[in-house]
């Protein structure tokens, strides 16, 4: 009975600790400095949340932004993006907090610098030398076949007797 009450204790411990977490990011300030822009509230909130919401890629979920993902890490980001914006963060800044916690990958407009400019270059060169390459293999099939007259007759004695076999008199 005593191993149960424990077990209860320590489940309600748990879950009140979970419970008391807040939504506010209070080291942002140490990552972006201090907020640049003014506080806001209301809807004007809530529509800002959900425009910067939709830059942020969820980083449990495959592609999606973190306005349209249900995964309860993607609600936490909202949330936290909700607090910022709140707190007077600018969206660059909160940007900034984001690609500091998560890399770029989180950005769902990934910068074009560094490996992110690779992968932006290298589908517009393949498609490049695509088109370099097929023009190249059409002009070598306009320009005219030799003429059977130049070429020098094949003597094979296998050849010339398939030949006498069909009919073929050259």
């Amino acid at each position: 009975m005593k191993n149960l009450a424990v077990l209860a204790l320590c489940i309600v411990a748990t879950i009140s600790i979970g419970a008391q977490t807040t939504t506010q990011a209070p080291d942002a300030q140490m990552f972006v400095g201090p907020p640049q822009g003014q506080p806001i509230t209301g809807d004007v909130l809530d529509a800002k949340t959900a425009e910067v919401s939709a830059l942020l890629r969820c980083p449990v979920c495959q592609g999606m932004s973190v306005a349209d993902s249900p995964s309860e890490m993607a609600v936490n980001m909202k949330h936290q993006v909700h607090a910022l914006l709140a707190r007077g963060y600018t969206q660059e800044q909160i940007l900034q907090y984001f690609e500091r916690s998560y890399g770029q990958f989180v950005l769902l407009k990934p910068k074009f610098q560094g490996v992110n400019t690779l992968v932006w270059v290298l589908p517009i060169l393949a498609i490049a030398i695509g088109v370099v390459v097929v023009v190249s293999k059409m002009k070598k099939l306009e320009q005219p076949a030799p003429t059977t007259d130049d070429r020098e007759p094949i003597t094979d004695p296998y050849l010339d007797e398939v030949r006498q076999l069909v009919g073929d008199k050259k």
